[in-house]
Protein backbone atom coordinates (compact mmCIF):
# COMPACT_ATOMS: atom_id res chain seq x y z
CA UNK A 1 0.00 0.00 0.00
CA UNK A 2 2.97 2.52 0.96
CA UNK A 3 4.85 1.67 -2.40
CA UNK A 4 1.09 2.11 -4.44
CA UNK A 5 1.51 5.49 -2.78
CA UNK A 6 4.71 6.43 -3.11
CA UNK A 7 4.45 5.13 -7.42
CA UNK A 8 1.18 7.45 -7.14
CA UNK A 9 3.11 10.68 -5.35
CA UNK A 10 5.99 10.11 -7.51
CA UNK A 11 3.93 9.64 -10.87
CA UNK A 12 2.24 13.43 -9.58
CA UNK A 13 5.51 15.07 -8.86
CA UNK A 14 6.40 13.79 -12.45
CA UNK A 15 3.48 15.22 -14.19
CA UNK A 16 3.79 18.71 -12.19
CA UNK A 17 7.63 18.67 -13.31
CA UNK A 18 6.79 17.78 -17.06
CA UNK A 19 3.89 20.68 -17.08
CA UNK A 20 6.57 23.51 -15.62
CA UNK A 21 9.05 22.76 -18.03
CA UNK A 22 6.06 22.60 -20.76
CA UNK A 23 5.80 26.50 -19.55
CA UNK A 24 9.74 27.17 -19.82
CA UNK A 25 10.76 27.33 -23.21
CA UNK A 26 13.98 28.98 -23.84
CA UNK A 27 14.72 30.06 -20.43
CA UNK A 28 11.43 32.14 -21.16
CA UNK A 29 8.13 31.55 -19.36
CA UNK A 30 4.89 31.01 -20.99
CA UNK A 31 1.98 32.98 -20.18
CA UNK A 32 -0.31 31.09 -17.99
CA UNK A 33 -4.61 31.81 -17.96
CA UNK A 34 -4.31 34.53 -15.72
CA UNK A 35 -2.11 36.48 -18.63
CA UNK A 36 -4.08 36.04 -21.58
CA UNK A 37 -7.18 36.88 -19.07
CA UNK A 38 -5.76 39.99 -17.86
CA UNK A 39 -4.80 40.62 -21.92
CA UNK A 40 -8.08 40.05 -23.08
CA UNK A 41 -10.00 42.33 -20.62
CA UNK A 42 -7.67 44.93 -21.95
CA UNK A 43 -8.54 44.18 -25.32
CA UNK A 44 -12.15 44.17 -24.45
CA UNK A 45 -12.40 47.33 -22.80
CA UNK A 46 -10.68 48.86 -25.96
CA UNK A 47 -12.62 47.45 -28.80
CA UNK A 48 -16.01 47.90 -27.04
CA UNK A 49 -15.91 52.06 -27.40
CA UNK A 50 -14.79 51.70 -30.69
CA UNK A 51 -17.68 49.23 -31.59
CA UNK A 52 -20.38 51.44 -30.06
CA UNK A 53 -19.06 54.19 -32.45
CA UNK A 54 -19.70 52.11 -35.70
CA UNK A 55 -23.48 50.95 -34.11
CA UNK A 56 -24.37 54.63 -33.83
CA UNK A 57 -23.24 55.31 -37.10
CA UNK A 58 -24.85 52.49 -38.58
CA UNK A 59 -28.17 53.95 -37.05
CA UNK A 60 -30.44 56.78 -37.59
CA UNK A 61 -30.52 59.63 -35.70
CA UNK A 62 -34.20 58.96 -35.17
CA UNK A 63 -33.25 55.14 -33.63
CA UNK A 64 -30.60 57.09 -31.10
CA UNK A 65 -33.15 59.61 -30.17
CA UNK A 66 -35.34 56.51 -29.08
CA UNK A 67 -32.83 54.20 -27.90
CA UNK A 68 -29.35 55.64 -27.41
CA UNK A 69 -28.04 52.06 -26.67
CA UNK A 70 -28.71 50.21 -29.80
CA UNK A 71 -28.67 46.84 -30.90
CA UNK A 72 -25.61 44.96 -30.67
CA UNK A 73 -26.22 43.78 -33.99
CA UNK A 74 -25.48 46.89 -36.87
CA UNK A 75 -28.09 48.25 -38.39
CA UNK A 76 -28.01 49.07 -42.62
CA UNK A 77 -27.59 52.34 -42.31
CA UNK A 78 -23.95 52.52 -42.04
CA UNK A 79 -23.03 53.01 -45.78
CA UNK A 80 -25.24 55.64 -46.14
CA UNK A 81 -23.98 57.99 -43.37
CA UNK A 82 -20.87 57.55 -45.00
CA UNK A 83 -22.31 58.85 -48.20
CA UNK A 84 -23.93 62.18 -46.67
CA UNK A 85 -20.12 62.51 -44.24
CA UNK A 86 -18.66 63.00 -47.92
CA UNK A 87 -20.89 65.13 -49.05
CA UNK A 88 -22.11 67.25 -46.89
CA UNK A 89 -19.95 70.24 -47.82
CA UNK A 90 -16.84 70.40 -44.94
CA UNK A 91 -14.51 69.45 -47.44
CA UNK A 92 -13.31 66.02 -45.89
CA UNK A 93 -10.67 65.13 -49.37
CA UNK A 94 -9.11 68.55 -48.21
CA UNK A 95 -9.24 68.11 -44.68
CA UNK A 96 -7.97 64.28 -45.17
CA UNK A 97 -4.98 65.55 -47.21
CA UNK A 98 -4.08 68.23 -44.73
CA UNK A 99 -3.52 66.11 -41.79
CA UNK A 100 -2.34 63.01 -43.93
CA UNK A 101 0.58 66.03 -45.01
CA UNK A 102 0.63 67.25 -40.55
CA UNK A 103 1.08 63.72 -39.47
CA UNK A 104 3.49 62.53 -41.58
CA UNK A 105 5.69 65.52 -41.58
CA UNK A 106 5.16 66.26 -37.77
CA UNK A 107 6.12 62.50 -37.07
CA UNK A 108 9.54 62.35 -39.60
CA UNK A 109 10.70 65.99 -37.76
CA UNK A 110 10.22 64.80 -34.33
CA UNK A 111 11.87 61.78 -34.42
CA UNK A 112 14.97 63.13 -36.40
CA UNK A 113 15.58 66.20 -34.02
CA UNK A 114 14.60 64.06 -30.94
CA UNK A 115 17.39 61.78 -32.02
CA UNK A 116 19.47 63.98 -32.84
CA UNK A 117 19.09 65.31 -29.63
CA UNK A 118 18.97 62.30 -27.20
CA UNK A 119 22.19 61.05 -29.07
CA UNK A 120 23.70 64.57 -27.72
CA UNK A 121 22.51 64.19 -24.22
CA UNK A 122 22.92 60.39 -23.83
CA UNK A 123 26.86 60.22 -25.56
CA UNK A 124 28.65 63.60 -25.63
CA UNK A 125 29.79 65.53 -22.50
CA UNK A 126 29.43 69.52 -23.05
CA UNK A 127 29.09 72.02 -19.95
CA UNK A 128 25.55 72.49 -19.34
CA UNK A 129 24.15 69.19 -20.34
CA UNK A 130 22.25 67.81 -17.38
CA UNK A 131 20.77 71.21 -16.57
CA UNK A 132 19.90 71.89 -20.06
CA UNK A 133 18.09 68.16 -19.93
CA UNK A 134 15.95 69.06 -17.01
CA UNK A 135 15.15 72.07 -18.47
CA UNK A 136 13.61 70.53 -21.46
CA UNK A 137 11.83 68.11 -19.39
CA UNK A 138 10.50 70.44 -17.42
CA UNK A 139 8.61 72.22 -20.33
CA UNK A 140 6.34 69.28 -20.25
CA UNK A 141 4.68 70.25 -16.71
CA UNK A 142 4.30 73.48 -18.57
CA UNK A 143 -0.13 73.18 -19.73
CA UNK A 144 -0.07 73.76 -23.92
CA UNK A 145 -3.13 75.84 -22.78
CA UNK A 146 -0.90 78.58 -21.46
CA UNK A 147 1.08 79.43 -24.58
CA UNK A 148 -1.41 79.05 -27.00
CA UNK A 149 -2.44 83.32 -26.82
CA UNK A 150 1.64 84.02 -27.31
CA UNK A 151 2.01 81.32 -30.00
CA UNK A 152 -0.84 82.90 -32.22
CA UNK A 153 0.41 86.03 -32.06
CA UNK A 154 3.71 85.25 -33.12
CA UNK A 155 2.22 83.26 -36.01
CA UNK A 156 0.06 85.82 -36.79
CA UNK A 157 2.76 88.34 -37.12
CA UNK A 158 4.18 85.85 -39.64
CA UNK A 159 1.49 85.69 -41.65
CA UNK A 160 0.94 81.93 -40.78
CA UNK A 161 -2.62 82.05 -39.45
CA UNK A 162 -4.60 79.75 -41.67
CA UNK A 163 -1.55 77.45 -43.13
CA UNK A 164 -0.58 74.14 -42.13
CA UNK A 165 2.88 75.10 -41.83
CA UNK A 166 1.52 77.17 -38.37
CA UNK A 167 0.43 73.68 -36.89
CA UNK A 168 3.26 72.09 -37.88
CA UNK A 169 6.17 73.98 -37.25
CA UNK A 170 5.59 74.20 -33.07
CA UNK A 171 5.59 70.65 -33.36
CA UNK A 172 8.71 69.80 -34.79
CA UNK A 173 10.14 68.30 -31.77
CA UNK A 174 8.86 67.69 -28.61
CA UNK A 175 10.21 67.76 -24.88
CA UNK A 176 8.73 63.93 -24.51
CA UNK A 177 10.66 62.75 -27.88
CA UNK A 178 14.05 64.04 -26.64
CA UNK A 179 13.48 62.81 -22.91
CA UNK A 180 12.50 59.11 -24.92
CA UNK A 181 15.34 58.87 -27.13
CA UNK A 182 18.02 59.78 -24.29
CA UNK A 183 16.79 57.26 -21.93
CA UNK A 184 16.71 54.68 -25.01
CA UNK A 185 20.28 55.43 -26.32
CA UNK A 186 22.30 56.14 -22.96
CA UNK A 187 21.72 52.03 -22.81
CA UNK A 188 21.31 50.75 -26.45
CA UNK A 189 24.50 52.72 -27.75
CA UNK A 190 27.48 51.57 -26.13
CA UNK A 191 30.20 54.07 -26.53
CA UNK A 192 32.60 51.96 -28.04
CA UNK A 193 30.68 52.18 -31.02
CA UNK A 194 31.04 55.40 -31.45
CA UNK A 195 34.91 55.19 -30.13
CA UNK A 196 35.53 52.73 -33.35
CA UNK A 197 33.31 55.26 -35.40
CA UNK A 198 35.49 58.09 -34.71
CA UNK A 199 38.91 56.20 -35.48
CA UNK A 200 37.46 55.32 -38.74
CA UNK A 201 37.14 59.05 -39.64
CA UNK A 202 33.48 59.56 -39.32
CA UNK A 203 32.90 63.18 -38.36
CA UNK A 204 30.28 63.49 -35.49
CA UNK A 205 27.53 64.30 -38.06
CA UNK A 206 28.35 60.70 -39.71
CA UNK A 207 28.39 59.15 -36.46
CA UNK A 208 24.95 60.32 -35.71
CA UNK A 209 23.96 58.86 -39.07
CA UNK A 210 25.45 55.71 -39.48
CA UNK A 211 25.73 54.04 -35.78
CA UNK A 212 23.06 56.53 -33.44
CA UNK A 213 20.10 56.53 -36.09
CA UNK A 214 20.11 52.99 -36.72
CA UNK A 215 20.68 51.82 -33.26
CA UNK A 216 17.53 53.44 -32.05
CA UNK A 217 15.20 52.28 -34.79
CA UNK A 218 13.27 50.59 -32.16
CA UNK A 219 12.40 53.62 -30.56
CA UNK A 220 12.25 55.68 -32.89
CA UNK A 221 9.37 53.66 -34.50
CA UNK A 222 7.47 53.81 -31.53
CA UNK A 223 7.99 57.46 -31.38
CA UNK A 224 7.10 58.28 -34.96
CA UNK A 225 4.09 55.87 -34.43
CA UNK A 226 2.70 58.23 -31.16
CA UNK A 227 3.55 61.24 -33.14
CA UNK A 228 1.68 60.22 -35.83
CA UNK A 229 -1.29 59.47 -34.00
CA UNK A 230 -1.06 62.84 -31.54
CA UNK A 231 -0.93 65.05 -34.54
CA UNK A 232 -4.18 62.71 -36.30
CA UNK A 233 -5.98 63.18 -33.72
CA UNK A 234 -4.78 67.04 -32.19
CA UNK A 235 -8.16 69.17 -32.24
CA UNK A 236 -7.23 72.32 -29.81
CA UNK A 237 -4.41 73.94 -31.77
CA UNK A 238 -5.70 73.29 -35.37
CA UNK A 239 -9.13 74.23 -35.04
CA UNK A 240 -7.74 77.60 -33.24
CA UNK A 241 -4.92 78.75 -35.89
CA UNK A 242 -6.64 77.15 -39.09
CA UNK A 243 -10.23 77.57 -38.54
CA UNK A 244 -12.96 76.29 -40.91
CA UNK A 245 -10.84 77.87 -44.11
CA UNK A 246 -8.19 74.96 -44.58
CA UNK A 247 -8.79 72.42 -41.58
CA UNK A 248 -7.27 68.95 -40.81
CA UNK A 249 -9.57 65.91 -40.17
CA UNK A 250 -10.54 66.55 -37.38
CA UNK A 251 -11.81 70.36 -37.26
CA UNK A 252 -13.54 69.61 -40.73
CA UNK A 253 -15.93 66.64 -38.59
CA UNK A 254 -16.42 69.57 -36.33
CA UNK A 255 -18.05 71.25 -38.41
CA UNK A 256 -20.55 68.26 -38.83
CA UNK A 257 -22.47 69.44 -35.62
CA UNK A 258 -25.51 71.82 -36.21
CA UNK A 259 -26.46 74.44 -33.81
CA UNK A 260 -29.58 73.18 -32.15
CA UNK A 261 -29.58 69.48 -33.56
CA UNK A 262 -26.77 66.80 -33.33
CA UNK A 263 -27.06 63.73 -35.82
CA UNK A 264 -25.10 61.50 -33.91
CA UNK A 265 -25.59 58.86 -36.60
CA UNK A 266 -23.39 61.53 -39.47
CA UNK A 267 -21.04 62.20 -36.13
CA UNK A 268 -20.23 58.85 -35.27
CA UNK A 269 -19.85 57.74 -39.43
CA UNK A 270 -17.23 60.37 -39.36
CA UNK A 271 -15.33 59.30 -36.46
CA UNK A 272 -15.28 56.17 -38.15
CA UNK A 273 -14.03 57.40 -41.26
CA UNK A 274 -11.36 59.58 -39.43
CA UNK A 275 -10.23 56.69 -37.21
CA UNK A 276 -9.62 53.87 -40.10
CA UNK A 277 -6.61 55.00 -41.34
CA UNK A 278 -5.30 54.43 -37.99
CA UNK A 279 -6.51 51.04 -37.40
CA UNK A 280 -5.21 50.12 -41.18
CA UNK A 281 -1.72 51.83 -39.44
CA UNK A 282 -1.40 49.68 -36.80
CA UNK A 283 -2.86 46.65 -38.39
CA UNK A 284 0.32 46.84 -40.91
CA UNK A 285 3.50 48.43 -38.53
CA UNK A 286 2.10 46.74 -35.69
CA UNK A 287 3.80 43.48 -35.56
CA UNK A 288 7.09 45.31 -36.81
CA UNK A 289 7.51 47.79 -33.90
CA UNK A 290 6.64 45.02 -31.73
CA UNK A 291 9.47 43.15 -33.39
CA UNK A 292 11.54 45.88 -33.76
CA UNK A 293 11.18 46.43 -29.70
CA UNK A 294 11.83 43.03 -28.51
CA UNK A 295 15.10 43.02 -30.46
CA UNK A 296 16.42 46.59 -29.16
CA UNK A 297 15.47 44.72 -25.36
CA UNK A 298 17.28 42.01 -26.09
CA UNK A 299 20.49 43.81 -27.56
CA UNK A 300 20.01 46.23 -25.18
Amino acid sequence: MADQLAGKGAARAARRKNEKGNRMENGVRRPGWGTYLILGSVVLISVVPLYYTFLLSSSTAGDIARNPIPSLVPQSHFIENIGRVLSAGIGFWPALLNSILVAVITAVSVVFFSTLAGFSFAKLRFRGRNGLLAFVIGTMAVPTQLGIIPLFILMSKLGWTGKLVAVIVPAMVTAFGVFWMTQYLSEALPYELIEAARVDGCSMIRTFWHVALPAARPAAAMLALFTFVGSWTNFFWPFIVLGSSNPTLPVALQLLQASYFKDLSLIMAGVVLATLPLLVLFALAGRHLVAGIMQGAVKG
